[in-house]
């Protein structure tokens, strides 16, 4: 039996076939069902249950007893918190087979869910959104957008270090108070980091976080 590059815990379960990247972490009693794409060096929690089909980027971390259903899409670095909850069907009955009808859900890169939040299905998460805990999304997300509440709403913008961007200046450039990559609404009302491009990695000094969410607020 090769060596897997990969850690996965004895009490985790693997389909097969399924692809896995090197360096991803398998916590206990999760399972990994046929036909899932992992990338590389993401983590999944205890509990977590990936389904047939599933596709899940690099530096993905999704909490314990998170269940992410067959026809969602998990681009880089996506955060899905404890206990959130995905569907894959809008109109569930018990009685009515829908398997040929499961509904795509992406999530792009960097979009964070917070613990306990639901997301319905058939929806597109922009980059780096961040859903706030316990909200309820259902509907389509800007970039950077802050959703909030039930159902959730959007209340502002958020940096790719997850602190709400505000007091434009006369520019309209808003700066991240931890990180200092400023970010701004462009011709399109798409909100853009002026500092860095959207698909490029933080650079080392900036991915370690060092002063805590309520020190900026």
């Amino acid at each position: 039996m090769p060596e897997l590059n990969y850690f996965c815990h004895e009490s985790a379960c693997i389909d097969e076939p399924v692809q896995i990247g090197e360096g991803t972490k398998i916590w206990h009693f999760s399972h990994v069902m046929a036909n899932a794409k992992i990338g590389r060096n993401c983590i999944m929690g205890q509990n977590v249950c990936i389904s047939s089909g599933v596709e899940i980027g690099s530096n993905v971390k999704i909490q314990n007893n998170v269940s992410v259903y067959t026809g969602t899409i998990i681009e880089d670095d996506v955060f899905l918190g404890p206990s959130c909850v995905l569907t894959n069907v809008t109109n569930p009955r018990s009685q009515v087979a829908r398997r040929s009808l499961y509904e795509k859900t992406i999530f792009r890169r960097g979009a964070t869910i917070g613990a306990n939040a639901t997301i319905v299905c058939g929806i597109e998460l922009g980059r780096y959104c961040f859903v706030a805990a316990g909200a309820v999304l259902t509907q389509c997300t800007p970039d950077y957008a802050l959703m909030m509440g039930v159902p959730a709403k959007q209340s502002g913008w958020m940096s790719r270090h997850g602190h709400i961007l505000e007091n434009p200046d006369t520019n309209g450039v808003m700066t991240c108070p931890e990180s200092g990559l400023r970010y701004r609404l462009n011709a399109d009302g798409v909100m853009k980091c002026l500092d860095l491009a959207e698909d490029d990695p933080l650079p080392d000094n900036m991915s370690t976080g060092k002063v805590s969410y309520d020190d900026l607020k």
